[in-house]
């Protein structure tokens, strides 16, 4: 019996079965099952990061925890999906510092994949943990920020055990208003790439690449209360506002995405680019994202400039966003900033994935392919551009002795069951 596929459908998942517990006692059940067991989110990775040949276990049914510990810091259950979070955060007049360009996803999920919005100051959806609850067969374990094991086990592919529970940082709600910017000139772009993505709290550029000499659109996410975009700059770069809404890939409807046009509005519906209510997919896509150190930005950007020919036959939007750095063993911007060059394909995973290892040749050294996303770099070459993998597979080997939690996956990046 088939158990179902990914949320792109490019992923059929292996597994013999799926738990899906209600409660914590069905949760020990689940967890007392033979063989391997992964943990499965909202579907959203397009790679095989999350299947195993044992049993899938999805916490969506678990009961609702949105709880206030502390006047900083919510409590929630791993399987709430943001979206429905940031607005139950809104109304008690909280917010998180960022979200990623879909509500859709869930916390644990995205959190354990590094998943990420954009911003120069703020770091990926992790950074906001500041305690997370993981369960295994033998039981439950708490960790919390400033304990020695913290920093490895956020950003944990799913290799540690199941999250149950997340403490999350909060502050006061805040409004933002977004505005998006037609046809910036590349080469502008490129000579002020740090004015630029300063532009606003959150920026994104967008392109499909069919023209190497202009991006197609810039979107400006800015809170109210903050200096809005920087005039001068937007008209160096030859960009001209929007005067009606736009998507993310020019010529379809932006009936799915959050308000623009500068209509200040709660932040949880206007940091992600689409609105919850709507599928925000623009059919059946593939996703590839590397991620490299903010001082090979422009170098890596010109890399995908250079194959536009090539890219753009199969390519439905690029975007190029940033990335604060953190502590985080296995984040994309441990360390130091970076800045993720996103590829929204066209469903043609053949293709697609002869194309990758041109892309990925083209890039620097540094590149780091996002975990849930497709790619084709070899584990060994990963493994050398990830500094704290050893420790991490040392973290993995002592609280996950047995290996129940690795799959075919974490096996080719080095973690044996």
């Amino acid at each position: 019996m088939s158990i179902g596929t990914n949320w792109a459908g490019n992923v059929s998942y292996s597994a013999r079965a799926v738990a899906r517990p209600r409660s914590r006692d069905e949760l020990v059940s689940a967890l007392a099952t033979p063989g391997p067991l992964r943990p499965l989110g909202s579907r959203h990775s397009f790679s095989a990061i999350a299947d195993t040949d044992g049993t899938l276990i999805d916490l969506a049914e678990m009961p609702v925890v949105i709880d206030q510990v502390s006047p900083g810091a919510v409590r929630v259950s791993a399987g709430l999906r943001y979206g429905e979070l940031g607005a139950e955060l809104q109304r008690r007049g909280l917010a998180l510092a960022n979200l990623a360009s879909l509500p859709h996803i869930s916390v644990a999920g995205a959190v354990s994949t590094g998943t990420h919005g954009s911003g120069d100051a703020i770091g990926s959806l992790a950074t906001a943990v500041r305690a997370i609850t993981l369960a295994g067969p033998e039981g439950e374990r708490v960790l919390r920020r400033g304990d020695p094991d913290f920093p490895g086990a956020i950003v944990s592919l799913g290799a540690l055990g199941v999250i149950v529970e997340l403490e999350l940082d909060v502050e006061p709600a805040y409004d933002v208003a977004q505005t998006v910017h037609e046809g910036p000139a590349w080469d502008a772009v490129l000579a002020e790439f740090d004015r630029v993505t300063a532009l606003g709290t959150s920026v994104s550029i967008f392109s499909r690449w069919t023209d190497r000499d202009r991006a197609d659109q810039l979107w400006v996410k800015n809170r109210v209360g903050e200096p809005g975009p920087d005039r001068d700059l937007l008209a160096r770069l030859g960009a001209t506002a929007a005067t009606v809404p736009r998507h993310p890939i020019l010529g379809v409807s932006a009936e799915a995405c959050t308000p623009q046009l500068g209509e200040a509005g709660p932040w949880h519906e206007r940091l992600p680019h689409f609105r919850l209510a709507f599928t925000p997919s623009a059919g059946e896509e593939l996703q590839s994202e590397y991620l490299v150190p903010r001082r090979d930005a422009v170098r890596a950007i010109e890399a995908v400039r250079a194959l536009a020919d090539r890219i753009a036959p199969l390519l439905l939007v690029n975007e190029i966003r940033t990335v604060a750095a953190d502590d985080l063993w296995l984040s994309s911007s441990y360390g130091e900033p970076a800045v993720g060059v996103h590829f929204t394909w066209r469903r043609d995973q053949p293709a697609v994935e002869a194309l990758l290892p041109v892309i990925e040749e083209a890039l620097p050294d540094t590149a780091r392919p996002h975990w849930g996303k497709l790619a084709t770099l070899a584990p060994a070459e990963i493994r050398r551009r990830t500094p704290r993998w050893g420790d991490f597979v040392t973290l993995a080997d002592r609280m996950d002795p047995s290996g129940r939690f690795r799959n075919a996956s974490l096996e080719r990046l080095g973690l044996a069951r």
